[in-house]
């Protein structure tokens, strides 16, 4: 990194949320899924800064710039009984890579994940990102591959809520 330019990672603000949406759909069109990003800025304020919070935001910021972000947020392990930290996305922007600010990021979540208890920190990473697939290794990261995510979205879950099993 050059000391000259300090990067620093601070949680989202809620006037980071126009920024942290730029991100995400810069993540999105990265991983060719801007078709399915449908994010706003009133759902993301909601979301992260609302009565009840489902997320939270870690800004990577280069100077001035917000260059990076990591979105978390707690799940939990029935087989450890305790909580876990899980990250759904991590972004650097493509100028800003291998300069360290990822790991910088991760290294920070796994400092919350044991500030706050969490049995396991974890996350998913598309099969085609190889180079992502790599730096997770370095890191001591194991990928599963005896687990796929499920996910049900759209009319699909409208069908599911509304099938009836034994009149439930």
């Amino acid at each position: 990194m050059d000391s000259a330019i300090a990067f620093r990672i601070l949680p989202a603000m809620p006037q980071d949320v126009p920024k942290v949406l730029a991100m995400i759909e810069a993540l999105a069109e990265y991983e060719n899924l801007r078709h399915v990003c449908v994010a706003t800025e009133a759902g993301l304020q909601a979301a992260l800064f609302g009565p009840w919070p489902a997320a939270e935001v870690l800004v990577g910021w280069e100077g001035r710039a917000p260059i990076a972000f990591a979105l978390f947020f707690h799940n939990f392990s029935t087989f450890l009984g305790r909580k876990g930290l899980y990250l759904e996305d991590l972004f650097v922007q493509p100028a800003y890579r291998g300069r360290g600010y990822g790991r910088a990021l991760l290294t920070r979540l796994a400092r919350i994940a044991l500030e706050r208890d969490c049995g396991r920190f974890e996350w998913a990473v598309l099969d085609w990102n190889t180079a992502a697939i790599g730096f997770y290794e370095s890191l001591g990261a194991t990928l599963l591959p005896d687990w796929r995510i499920s996910r049900v979205t759209g009319p699909a879950l409208q069908r599911l809520a509304a099938h009836s099993a034994n009149g439930a």
